[in-house]
This record gives C-alpha cells, sequence and structure tokens, in this order.
C-alpha cells in the first residue's frame, strides 16, 4: 500500500521567501513536520544558509524551489542548494546541465512539468505532455517532478490525478494547497508530498503557524 502524502512546509508567501523565516523556523521547529525549504529570493545567500542550517541542526529534511525559467538561473540555484546542503531542489525548467549537478552533489531534482509562468507561478498545458516530460525526467536520473497542481488554468484535480497515476516517480504538488477540500484531493490523488506556505501565513488552517502545520499534519495521518 503507498504511503500517504507527506507535507513540506515552505516558508514563503506568494512565491516568495518571507523577510523573517528564521522567526518563522523557529516557532515551528518542533512541530509535525519534518520537511522544510523555501524559495530562491529574495533572502542573500548568507541568511539562507543560516537558516538552512539551523533546520539540519533540528534533524529536517531540507530543499529549495526555484521558480525560474532559464537554465542560467536554474543552475545558479542548483549551487544555491548546494551551498545550502539541501536534500532536494524543485521548479526550474528542466536542464540536463541542472540534472547533472544535482547528480554530482547528491541533491534529489524535480523539476517544473508543463508550461510554467510568471511569479507567482501558474501552469499551463495537457497532462499527457506533463506525464510524457516527467517520465521522460526521472528516465534521465530526475528523482520525480514539481507539479503546479492547483495553479493549473484549467481542472487542477483532474489533472492532479492523471499526472500522479501516470508519472512513474515522485510527484510534489506545489503551491495553493489552502483548504481541508484540497487536502481531501490530495489524499484522494495521493502524490508523494504537497507544499504548503502562503495559506498558513493567511491562516487558512485557523491557529498559530505550528499549530496549522500539526493540523494538517494530523489530517493527512488520520483520513
Amino acid at each position: 500500500m503507498k504511503e500517504k502524502p507527506y507535507l513540506i512546509v515552505m516558508l514563503t508567501y506568494d512565491d516568495m521567501t518571507v523577510e523573517n523565516a528564521y522567526e518563522v523556523f523557529d516557532s515551528c521547529k518542533d512541530s509535525k513536520a519534518v520537511v522544510f525549504g523555501f524559495k530562491e529570493e529574495p533572502l542573500p545567500l548568507d541568511e539562507m544558509k543560516r537558516i538552512y542550517k539551523y533546520m539540519k541542526r533540528q534533524g529536517k529534511t531540507t530543499g529549495l524551489e526555484v521558480v525560474a525559467y532559464t537554465k542560467e538561473e536554474g543552475i545558479a540555484g542548483a549551487k544555491v542548494a548546494k551551498e545550502c546542503g539541501c536534500d532536494f531542489l524543485m521548479g526550474t525548467i528542466f536542464n540536463e546541465e541542472i540534472l547533472e549537478f544535482c547528480k554530482e552533489n547528491d541533491i534529489k531534482y524535480m523539476p517544473f512539468v508543463g508550461k510554467v509562468t510568471k511569479r507567482p507561478s501558474v501552469l499551463e498545458g495537457d497532462a499527457y505532455d506533463m506525464i510524457n516530460e516527467g517520465n521522460e525526467y526521472i528516465k534521465k536520473g530526475a528523482f520525480g517532478i514539481d507539479l503546479l497542481g492547483y495553479r493549473y488554468t484549467k481542472d487542477a484535480f483532474s489533472l492532479i490525478k492523471e499526472v500522479t497515476e501516470g508519472v512513474k516517480g515522485p510527484v510534489c504538488v506545489a503551491g495553493s494547497v489552502d483548504s481541508y477540500h484540497r487536502l481531501d484531493e490530495i489524499l484522494e490523488a495521493n502524490p508523494q508530498s504537497f507544499t504548503i506556505g502562503s495559506a498558513f501565513f493567511d491562516n487558512k488552517f485557523d491557529g498559530t503557524f505550528c499549530e496549522q502545520i500539526n493540523k494538517v499534519v494530523s489530517y493527512i495521518e488520520e483520513h
């Protein structure tokens, strides 16, 4: 039986890392979540390294999501992930140079699929193409894919189900999981993981940042 999806807590709002990410993490370091990350913008590298080092000291798995659409930006993001000791790199438009860099530095690479534009991101395309893309990337050595399911311009849930079922590897549903209804959909589609960032800052799950994390993790565990 497939394991239930796990939460990746993103210290981000509108696809940008919050300025007080260190303090926010400190407030929820003892929560039920074990995987944390944030974006490549706008914090300086030294601050990013400080936060990731603190996360590691607390036993967390860490990731960086790069919302960028050129090879150069993607490679720069991968280098930041290495500098910060991240376990995985999400985002970027797939590129074999990024893939090779991640392989050489033991970073799990999960690139975007579909046509991704703007910031906050918007996803376009169709499920068939995204499935083929994802399987091609995984065949080449990517760990999995970053699916911006709820940023999709059409039927998000149908897309998430189809891609999760069709891709032969880990799928992370990233972005805009902001209600218990969407948590139910995540449970039904059963991707490997999903991210929540802005929704916690907007208090969509009612409580402190830490309380909301625990509510989400408990909901997934109990349903």
